[in-house]
């Protein structure tokens, strides 16, 4: 079959299914684009031809934003549990670029994206082309080159003979558990348009299976004996549970043996917050109940979580001396963490496979009481929190707390960075899986309404709440476009604080005092940015996208106004302003952030002697 190496990879995509447990899925379910001078003759020309040929087949979505486009698709992934996600397609140069932070993104939460940037010309006859990076070391460098340290598979096709090794090796990696993240195929523009004649083989549907490893037996035998040892185990849930559908089966290990369970960032939801084993968040944005018990754990069983620093309160939280760890994962890379006993193993078969062979055993009642107590105690902090009644404005955990109120148990709330990931890992109660959708691998401010989209257009059962602070609302809304002209309704909580308040919080806890923080004029008298409050509308800038907005100013106000929202038929905007002092209640742990060791400034002085007296708590090498 002659085509062009744009329209074969097109037609290709549209062939590539997953399978897990039966059950078949597009891998690629569309394409989000923005088109130009590198991608338009080759991948736009061979997506309209799919569109004629039949609408479905590939569709194509129109954003606003290349980087916003990745994160739509980490959104629609996520959701799908890695089994499906998007092509993102751009020219060369600044758009191209604009896709490295998704990719980074992508990557380091082991979410599959698949990246088709244009590139420069293979030939070479008319260098340097436009927006041609022009290295002197080599020709055959191009700005699409940063996209390789964070792509898991990186291939520039410089002869269509080429596009059929590096298809496979892309949809191999976008598929596997263990290896997934960004896959970047760079598309010379040229090489785009060539025609070249391929094997029909090269477009029969292919179904990609999606297994789940089952534990060696020995590494079982390893794991059953060390906690069976264990007095008081804990359990850290991570994004691996969700991502395997594992939730039933942790649930009915945890009811059988009464382990109790803390959970990750992208593991919450794994339980659900008021099941008995559960307590909730750990961590430096943790409860202090899952706190509590992870300083006296004796053996932790990691399952599907990658062990980041807020996750171990940067090695501090597992403050045991003889604490042991057993960690069920999918990825070696992670299941070695922490000098762990490891159990390679999909995390539903390998919780099957515990359950089994623990079935004589459980914790000891009165460990099971106590973290039943101490989740009780956390739950009221939660009920004060979201009733604060903070003046003259609310504080933000009220308006966690009306979200969390008037959304569903299958509404799902979106988040990435600023304060407000600690508040809701910390209160917010999640009552399925796929609730609580929060980005802390990267914390990438502008991930929230991208990702947004992608989440709704996964599942348009679910309302979506979309979280958004000021400062990421600004750095990127414009898909706030693109869903209102896919008649795509996500609701916007848009929380207005004037500033970085995560930052700024983080900035006075290293004795920087809030500088350069806040969203202010500039003092003619001083210098500083302390003047007064700019006056920065970024509700009217929504209702410019197509959003429709509701302002409010009181608790009461914003009730009302989510519950219209919610009702709406459009993307709603609702803003409300809080208070960037009124912080969310302490997990009574730490995260390791250096202070300066020397300063002029007693603020300054006063954190790092607060700093040294942490850093003793934390756990080393291992």
């Amino acid at each position: 079959m002659r085509l062009t190496v744009g329209q074969a990879l097109v037609r290709f995509l549209a062939n590539q299914w997953t399978e897990r447990d039966g059950v078949e899925q597009r891998l690629i379910a569309g394409c989000f684009g923005i088109f130009g001078h590198g991608n338009v003759a080759g991948i736009g020309q061979g997506l309209l031809e799919a569109t004629v040929e039949d609408p479905e087949q590939l569709p194509y979505y129109l954003v606003r934003n290349e980087q916003s486009m990745v994160h739509a698709a980490v959104g629609y992934a996520r959701m799908k549990n890695r089994l499906s996600t998007y092509a993102c397609t751009t020219s060369i140069g600044p758009g191209a670029t604009n896709m490295v932070t998704g990719a980074a993104l992508a990557t380091i939460n082991r979410i599959p994206v698949l990246l088709l940037p244009g590139d420069i010309f293979a030939t070479r006859v008319a260098n340097p082309v436009l927006q041609e990076l022009e290295d002197p070391r080599s020709y055959d460098v191009s700005v699409n080159d940063a996209f390789r340290p964070v792509s898991k598979y990186w291939d520039r096709i410089n002869r269509p003979e080429q596009l059929v090794p590096a298809a496979l090796a892309a949809m191999r990696v976008l598929t596997d558990p263990v290896e997934t993240g960004a896959v970047t195929l760079c598309l010379p523009q040229d090489v785009q348009a060539e025609a070249y004649d391929w094997p029909e083989s090269f477009f029969a549907k292919r179904v990609w299976h999606v297994g789940r490893p089952v534990p060696e037996p020995a590494a079982l035998d390893r794991a059953v004996e060390l906690i069976r040892s264990a007095r008081q185990p804990l359990i850290v849930a991570g994004g691996g549970v969700i991502y395997s559908d594992a939730t039933s089966q942790l649930q009915a290990f945890v009811e059988a043996t009464g382990v109790p369970v803390g959970e990750t960032q992208a593991g919450k939801g794994s339980l659900t917050w008021d099941h008995p084993s559960s307590v909730g968040a750990i961590g430096a944005t943790g409860t202090t109940a899952a706190n509590a018990l992870a300083r006296e754990a004796d053996v932790v069983i990691g399952i599907g979580t990658r062990y980041s620093d807020f996750t171990t309160a940067s090695n501090s939280v597992f403050a045991n001396p003889d604490v042991k760890f057993v960690n069920l994962n999918v990825a070696n890379f992670d299941a070695v963490k922490q000098g762990a006993s490891t159990l390679l193993a999909d995390a539903r078969a390998g919780l099957v496979a515990l359950e089994e062979r623990l079935a004589d055993w459980s914790v000891d009642p009165a460990y099971r009481t106590r973290a039943q107590v101490l989740s009780a105690d956390w739950q009221r902090v939660v009920d004060s929190a979201y009733a604060v009644n903070h003046q003259p404005v609310p504080a933000q955990t009220e308006v966690i707390g009306v979200v969390n109120e008037l959304s569903g148990p299958r509404d799902v709330v979106i988040n990435a960075a600023g304060s407000m990931p600690g508040d809701l890992h910390k209160l917010w109660r999640s009552r399925d899986p796929k609730q609580y959708h929060i980005e802390y691998g990267y914390s990438c401010m502008g991930y929230e309404i991208a990702a947004g989209l992608g989440v709704k257009l996964a599942d348009p059962s679910r309302e979506v709440f979309v979280f958004v602070g000021d400062g990421s609302y600004l750095m990127l809304a414009q898909e706030i476009v693109t869903a209102v002209q896919e008649n795509v309704k996500l609701v916007i909580v848009l929380v207005q604080n004037h500033g970085f308040a995560s930052i700024g919080n983080l900035s006075e806890s290293v004795g920087a005092q809030r500088f350069g923080t806040s969203y202010r004029y500039r003092n003619p008298a001083t210098g500083a940015l302390d003047g007064d409050v700019l006056p920065v509308d970024l509700a009217a800038n929504a209702a410019s996208l197509g959003a429709d907005v509701i302002r409010t100013t009181t608790i009461d106000d914003f009730r009302s106004a989510l519950q219209k929202a919610r009702e709406a038929t459009r993307t709603t905007l609702v803003q409300i302003e809080t208070d960037p002092l009124a912080g969310g209640p302490s997990s009574e742990a730490w995260w390791d952030v250096p202070v300066a060791e020397v300063a002029a400034l007693e603020s300054t002085r006063d954190a790092r002697a607060k700093y040294e007296a942490n850093k003793p708590s934390q756990r080393r090498y291992l």
